[in-house]
């Protein structure tokens, strides 16, 4: 059905020129080409209605395990941080997040309800105002971050300070209509408090902050002083947020002090490493991805462009994510490569690139972000979920990283995709996650996270991010009449801040709601790519006018229009392939080099 439908107007289309192609009277021609409309739109009509039916089905299936999760972790867990649904108990784990090796852990902490912070967003999205106003007044009155706790500042970023910005924003929404009685920002003084409490971390030579922080103590003796680009570089959307609501300009100041250090840290070829000193600003790992460690930091150069309008943001995003296409692609594959040579470094994929393809959409980079999100479908379907850590070389999983733990990454670049094209095949994603989530990982006391993909073994864990975003960017996916009409960004927590001109130093001209692209002759192209603005041939956009290109994002022309050339300098990136062109021997710009 759903094939049908994506190329139904072809087949009409088909129909009416074989009609009007065939040798008979013209009232009967006439006549056959009546019925045909009508036979269209009946079926079209049909299609639509059962479509609607499916997502409303769909998004009742996603409201209930939101709840199953939800109302488990108030059961048994809160007001502590995170759900342990196998035994219905607690884990504290704000201090743990992050903290691979579980050093220096509070001896007197019970919690800050991270999970319900978290929840508060989704509850606005659900519709549940009664249950948000109620959190709202909890954490008014009982949230404290007076507390003798080292936690890590990225992880206490996005969760507790994203999610306390984004609930004070949705609170204070009139049309949303989320609290009956009274609110006096207590969300916000909340926030303002905890960001205070970070403001020490940003005090080093570099300005590049401190991957720990005591909350009470800040910043302890003896610190470690490594850290990783997406920890020191992905500050800014909750930062800023906090800085415009309060007025307050130091927490978007330091913040962007460190994404700017680190951007003047890049090497040559606009690739950043993985690991780095904030004292000495050397870097400790060379390996350069989209994957963990750094994937935030090229989310929050572009929602940052989109939130605040600052220039620089989209120069550092466009610089990066060119560089991105030239030395990590591979096909549908981003692989890691060195920072220094561009050279590559390791063929795996990891669980947290699946965020790329919604990154790509907002890119307008539509095919690529096609290509890729499809192969990681591939392998969520040959497993049930998705592995942390998949070796393309291999064709197998890393052996020590079997464990899927909830995350939503494919679930978010599945809604973007979605909201993008429209195309119901994307429903079809979204609903075999569903069902993989229900089969594999539902338990009586919530969702657990899975410990071995290749044996289904569950792992006594439900992070409040499974609240946060997987469930929120599935039901988004089948009901996104929250998003429909106004503009949203969404953190790398899946936390919604709306998109206000008071904000922007001028408008971003390459963003409007529905991702198209204002081209430099003032004219609205549909899908074209937001980073160059040209249209070249490579992908055609319309079967029947094969005319009608988009390029890739990765694109760089030739230096000179006639391809002549003396060196490979004067050569760029094939829109198509996104691999360098080279100058061959007779001085023309091509792909002459092999794979």
């Amino acid at each position: 059905m759903h094939k049908f439908l994506s190329c139904s107007s072809d087949w009409f289309l088909s129909y009416t020129e074989l009609i009007m192609s065939c040798n008979l009277h013209p009232k009967k021609r006439l006549f056959l080409c009546l019925l045909l409309c009508l036979a269209f739109f009946v079926v079209d009509s049909s299609s639509q209605q059962h479509l609607e039916v499916k997502k409303k089905l769909m998004r009742e299936k996603v409201r209930e395990m939101f709840y199953h999760a939800y109302d488990n972790y108030m059961t048994y867990a809160f007001p502590h941080d995170e759900l342990k649904p196998l035994t219905k108990s607690f884990t504290d784990s704000l201090s743990e997040l992050g903290n691979l090796k579980l050093e220096h852990l509070p001896t007197d902490y019970n919690g800050s309800a991270v999970t319900l912070v978290e929840s508060l967003s989704s509850l606005a999205i659900l519709g549940n105002s009664s249950e948000f106003e109620k959190g709202v007044h909890w954490l008014s009155d009982n949230l404290t971050f007076d507390i003798d706790a080292r936690v890590n500042l990225f992880e206490c970023n996005i969760r507790v300070l994203g999610g306390l910005i984004s609930a004070h924003l949705l609170a204070i929404d009139p049309t949303n209509r989320l609290i009956q009685g009274s609110y006096n920002n207590q969300l916000l003084r909340l926030a303002e408090d905890l960001g205070k409490r970070f403001l020490p971390a940003f005090e080093t030579p570099t300005g590049l902050p401190y991957a720990w922080i005591n909350l009470k103590n800040g910043v302890m003796e003896n610190e470690t002083t490594e850290t990783s680009t997406s920890g020191c570089g992905s500050l800014i959307l909750e930062m800023g947020a906090l800085s415009r609501l309060t007025g307050d300009p130091r927490f978007e100041s330091a913040a962007l002090r460190a994404l700017r250090q680190l951007w003047r840290m890049r090497s040559s070829l606009d690739l950043l490493g993985t690991t780095l000193d904030v004292v000495t600003g050397e870097w400790l790992e060379y390996s350069s991805s989209i994957g963990a460690g750094v994937d935030s930091f090229y989310e929050y150069l572009l929602k940052a462009y989109i939130l605040f309008g600052k220039e620089d943001y989209w120069r550092m995003f466009s610089s990066a994510y060119l560089a991105s296409q030239k030395y990590f692609r591979h096909g549908p594959w981003y692989h890691e490569a060195n920072m220094w040579s561009g050279k590559p470094t390791y063929w795996q994929l990891t669980s947290l690139q699946a965020f790329w393809p919604g990154l790509q959409v907002l890119t307008g980079d539509i095919a690529a972000a096609n290509s890729s999100h499809r192969e990681f479908f591939h392998v969520w379907e040959k497993f049930g979920v998705l592995p942390e850590r998949y070796l393309l070389d291999h064709q197998m999983i890393h052996p020590t990283m079997k464990y899927y733990p909830l995350r939503p990454e494919l679930a978010e670049s599945t809604f973007y995709l979605y909201q993008a094209t429209k195309d119901p095949w994307y429903l079809d994603v979204g609903e075999t996650m569903v069902k993989s989530l229900n089969l594999y990982t539902k338990v009586p006391g919530g969702f657990a996270s899975v410990r071995d993909v290749t044996t289904m073994q569950l792992e006594d864990h439900q992070h409040s991010f499974f609240l946060a975003e997987t469930c929120k960017y599935l039901y988004l996916l089948f009901d996104d009449s929250f998003v429909a009409k106004r503009n949203y960004i969404f953190t790398t927590e899946g936390h919604p801040i709306q998109v206000v001109s008071s904000w922007h130093e001028k408008l971003p001209k390459n963003y409007i709601s529905g991702n198209w692209t204002l081209s430099k002759r003032g004219e609205w192209e549909g899908r074209a790519s937001a980073l160059s603005l040209q249209v070249c041939p490579s992908i055609a956009l319309n079967s029947r006018r094969p005319e009608q290109h988009r390029e890739s994002a990765c694109h760089v022309p030739d230096e000179k229009t006639n391809h002549r050339c003396w060196s490979n300098k004067e050569c760029g990136v094939d829109a198509t392939t996104c691999r360098q062109r080279s100058c061959s021997g007779v001085g023309y710009c091509g792909l002459w080099n092999p794979l």
